[in-house]
């Protein structure tokens, strides 16, 4: 039998990119990398689970801010290569600055404006100032 999971192309790093898309608003909230184990775990555990690359170990999104990410469905892209996560965002916080989605600065000109407010203070949010990121 067949392993859904054999059927992704991984990149040379046996990395996989994840969209995370708000499932009622369609916006987009942020990209994380999955592999293998993290994307079975999400599938398994119904909430995402990324890849820290940074870290090089799994990432329970949420499991610092209480943000978690409730999966309602996983796509697929037609070349089997990117991931799109449909979820229920917990505390309308994906981004580790405190607002809804990673995706807040427009180009404007030659500038990056920023455009979304920050819904929570990181510090509140993480509670310490050498742990303000959950990448």
């Amino acid at each position: 039998m067949k392993n859904w999971l054999d059927e992704l192309h991984w990149n040379t790093d046996g990395l996989i990119p994840a969209i995370a898309q708000d499932a009622k608003s369609g916006r987009v909230l942020m990209m994380a990398w999955m592999n293998r184990e993290s994307l079975a775990l999400t599938a398994e555990k119904g909430e995402a689970v990324y890849w820290s690359r940074s870290r090089g170990q799994l990432w329970h999104k949420g499991e610092t801010s209480g943000h978690v990410q409730k999966i309602v469905e996983i796509r697929l892209d037609c070349d089997d290569d990117v991931i799109i996560l449909q979820v229920e965002q917990l505390g309308g916080i994906a981004c580790h600055t405190g607002r809804e989605s990673c995706f807040y600065r427009v180009l404007d000109g030659n500038e990056w404006q920023v455009v979304d407010p920050v819904l929570k203070d990181p510090e509140a949010i993480y509670h310490s100032k050498s742990h303000t990121h959950e990448k």
